[in-house]
């Protein structure tokens, strides 16, 4: 998500905004123009579900009759997921004490349920902590279990796995998940400000700027985790082994193709460029060298000069802060089979792309949706798409919404 200032500006931009034409790069395949690609709407999921900044939707793997809506504040609740039309709705937990969710940028950011919950019972959390004490202002991963029962989370299960320190309140990333290999990613901001001052994105020493990837089975030495031993700069001395990727700004939204295993996710711009891109073993993202495909700094010695490209990228005209999304892989619209969806949060402008050969198509508009600030994505057990957003404004109602093709 953007700042406060640019959201400000989201209404008059929406009054003056033009199309002007598509800015996504234009070296796909011939016939991957994305015809083939439906337009999509949005229908309003648990309208009488009242729910505050809603970030997340997410699915409980050993239950398909229930979703699970993270808000920012630090509250979990569940929403039906065998009926939409359904008010009921549960508080499961509210850990708005531990979670500083001042700025607009902080706050309670994603869970993950362990593949294997029903085993081991475990969901994983990440958000932002204040400064407390000698403990400065941070990004935490930590680990909880539910209750007895398992209706709600244990606020006392809290296993801290690890925390990352955060010099500034905004670019704290977002996104924890577990990866068809089992493995727990995070993606994680260059920790804020502008221009990355302090080149985070290009620093191997640091997990800011970075997907990690971690075992949380396990733990090694003095890490309540463990690093896989296929991690891309293990035994490297100058790099730490949990980095999967880096040279990301700030990934709002990452998820895992569940037919092809690919790792899509929106990277967050500054000045021009907002990009979607494919996350690979050791990938080096460009930032904040590059914004996108261009140039952002004049290069130093030393820097890197080999680039994993995005796959689309779109100007600040077109939109302020992309929300990467998900592929679906639902049952209910076959001609949305393999459709990447993604969104910018700011201008409420929907595209859909998808795998082609050996490339991607075009990423082409399938829904414009003034006034709603799309925050996030989601999939249910089937591979049906949902969304959450803010109504209005970034203090608006917030909204639940199912994805359907039109």
């Amino acid at each position: 998500m953007r700042t406060q200032f640019r959201s400000m500006l989201l209404f008059a931009l929406t009054l003056v905004f033009v199309w002007t034409g598509s800015s996504f790069a234009q070296d796909e395949p011939a016939d991957a123009d994305g015809k083939g690609i439906p337009e999509i709407r949005l229908t309003r999921a648990w309208p009488g579900v009242t729910v505050r900044r809603p970030v997340q939707i997410v699915s409980r793997p050993d239950r398909d009759d229930v979703l699970y809506v993270v808000e920012q504040f630090g509250r979990i609740r569940t929403v039906d997921g065998s009926d939409t039309t359904s008010k009921e709705s549960e508080l499961v937990i509210d850990i708005t004490d531990r979670v500083n969710a001042r700025s607009n940028e902080e706050g309670l950011l994603s869970i993950a349920f362990h593949p294997d919950f029903k085993k081991n019972n475990e969901v994983y959390f990440y958000y932002t902590a204040a400064k407390s004490g000698s403990k400065p202002r941070r990004a935490v991963l930590s680990r909880f279990k539910m209750d007895d029962d398992r209706k709600k989370f244990d606020p006392d299960s809290e296993e801290v796995l690890l925390e990352i320190a955060e010099p500034y309140w905004n670019h704290n990333g977002g996104t924890v998940l577990f990866g068809p290999d089992g493995m727990l990613y995070l993606a994680v901001g260059d920790g804020g400000a502008a221009n990355d001052p302090h080149n985070y994105g290009q620093d191997l020493s640091s997990l800011l700027a970075k997907v990690l990837r971690i075992d949380v089975s396990k733990k090694q030495g003095d890490l309540a985790y463990a690093i896989p031993s296929d991690n891309p700069f293990v035994g490297d001395a100058d790099a730490r082994g949990e980095i999967w990727a880096y040279g990301l700004r700030n990934i709002w939204r990452m998820s895992f193709d569940p037919k092809t295993g690919k790792l899509w996710a929106g990277d967050v711009g500054q000045n021009k460029w907002e990009e979607i891109d494919i996350v690979e073993r050791g990938g080096n993202y460009g930032w904040n060298i590059r914004e996108g495909r261009h140039p952002f700094r004049r290069a130093r010695e030393g820097d890197a000069t080999e680039f994993i490209e995005p796959v689309a990228e779109y100007r600040h005209r077109e939109g302020l802060s992309v929300t990467g999304g998900n592929v679906y892989r639902g049952s209910r619209y076959p001609q949305l089979d393999g459709v990447y969806l993604f969104a910018d949060y700011a201008y409420g402008t929907v595209w859909g792309m998808r795998e082609v050969g050996e490339g991607y198509s075009e990423p082409k508009v399938v829904l414009k949706k003034n006034g709603s600030l799309i925050s996030s994505f989601g999939e249910d057990n089937a591979g049906e798409l949902y969304a959450t957003s803010f109504e209005g404004s970034e203090q608006g109602p917030g909204a639940l919404w199912m994805v359907e093709a039109r």
